[in-house]
């Protein structure tokens, strides 16, 4: 299904202020948040498309290119699915978003607590690791192993942080709810704040007997190794998720997500611009005049070129669908040949007689409205 325009889902026009967008996600991300609409997968499926809506038209650089190419110029800008698929943008996804901006408020009903917030451990933290990749390995796609230092669940105490044969009890203060509120009145009416409880930091209980091994934090250090699918024709800044490979939770939280972001190595042959590579080809003299095939490097190997007769240096070809693969579209970009005359630095007796002879009849610059066969020809007669 077709997507709507971001400015539409968010009931917008196009030239609105950072503070209109933010405004009008609010209001949409309040009407159909999950609290409010248990149960409802339809409002669950526009409380995501506000998000994912307002996460593009909030920042500036993904804003320009939704604005010049609509939703293919951003389908790389939501990397929520478990796989490398460029595609997803999920519940969890929305949720965190909402909480990163609009989280730790209340507005008396109990609302605003979603995506994490409730009392119970707390989630890890992401981890990000830089993968650098070659063009050709990029344009082949290419499975990498990366070593990752990690915080894991502890095995001793399988997370809970407790020791062995004792388990976490409700904190005190909180009660369980890991939250606390705070009631401020003033001139102009109530204020309700909502923030993490202190004393178990948002979980909800408190360890009184900690694990000797991880001394209650329910974690421990490892290393381990781990294999990453990237697809053909990622870009410099796409980013992989890898969920449940970040941080684990402390004291039994789930863990946060590994972020794998993608570099590009300069290549010494190839250059890139979106979908299409570049190259630069030497052709020697007589080629460009008389025209003749040649072999042209492609990152898939090699591919034939027929350069037509009086050619010029710096002459760009295209070919098409010899470039760089676009994400699981089936579909490739193009691959430019820039052809430069090579000038030869030696030359053998007969060639600097040849061309000496052509320089006789030539003279200083080529003689206009005449082709330079005829002056071939001509020299031969004479």
């Amino acid at each position: 299904m077709s997507k709507r325009d971001y400015y539409e889902v968010l009931g917008i026009a196009k030239g609105a202020t950072e503070d209109e967008i933010k405004k009008a996600y609010r209001k949409q991300a309040l009407a159909f948040h999950p609290d409010r609409n248990p149960g409802d997968a339809k409002a669950e499926e526009n409380f995501k498309e506000a998000t994912e809506a307002y996460e593009v038209l909030k920042d500036s650089e993904k804003r320009q290119r939704y604005d010049q190419f609509g939703h293919a110029g951003v389908d790389g800008a939501f990397q929520g699915g478990g796989s490398a698929d460029f595609g997803g943008f999920d519940l969890s996804d929305a949720l965190r978003a909402f909480m990163r901006d609009f989280g730790g408020f209340d507005d008396g009903s109990g609302f605003g607590r979603a995506g994490g917030a409730r009392g119970g451990p707390r989630t890890g933290q992401n981890l990000q690791v830089s993968v650098r990749l070659t063009l050709e390995e990029i344009h082949k796609g290419v499975t990498k192993k990366i070593k990752l230092k990690r915080k894991s669940a502890c095995e001793k105490c399988k997370g809970s942080g407790a020791k062995a044969g004792t388990t976490p009890t409700t904190c005190p203060d909180c009660q369980g709810a890991g939250q606390v509120r705070h009631v401020q009145r003033s001139l102009l009416g109530q204020f309700v704040s909502v923030v993490p409880c202190r004393r178990c930091s948002g979980a909800g209980r408190v360890v009184t007997d900690p694990c000797p091994e991880c001394r209650g934090d329910g974690r421990t250090d490892t290393t381990e190794t781990i294999s990453v699918d990237i697809p053909a024709g990622v870009h410099e800044g796409n980013y992989i998720p890898i969920h449940g490979k970040g941080n684990a939770g402390p004291q039994g939280g789930p863990p946060g997500d590994l972020i794998i972001l993608i570099e590009e190595k300069p290549h010494d042959v190839f250059e890139r611009h979106g979908d299409d590579t570049i190259c630069e080809l030497p052709i020697s003299f007589v080629i460009a005049t008389l025209g003749g095939k040649v072999n042209v490097p492609t990152l898939g190997g090699t591919a034939r070129l027929d350069i037509p007769a009086g050619t010029q240096s710096h002459k760009v070809f295209r070919l098409r669908g010899q470039g760089m693969p676009r994400v699981n579209t089936g579909r490739s970009g193009d691959h430019l040949v820039r052809v430069r005359v090579w000038t030869p630095t030696k030359l053998s007796q007969e060639e600097r007689l040849l061309l000496e002879k052509l320089a006789e009849v030539q003279g200083e610059t080529p003689e206009p409205g005449k082709g330079l066969f005829d002056r071939i020809k001509e020299t031969f007669r004479g």
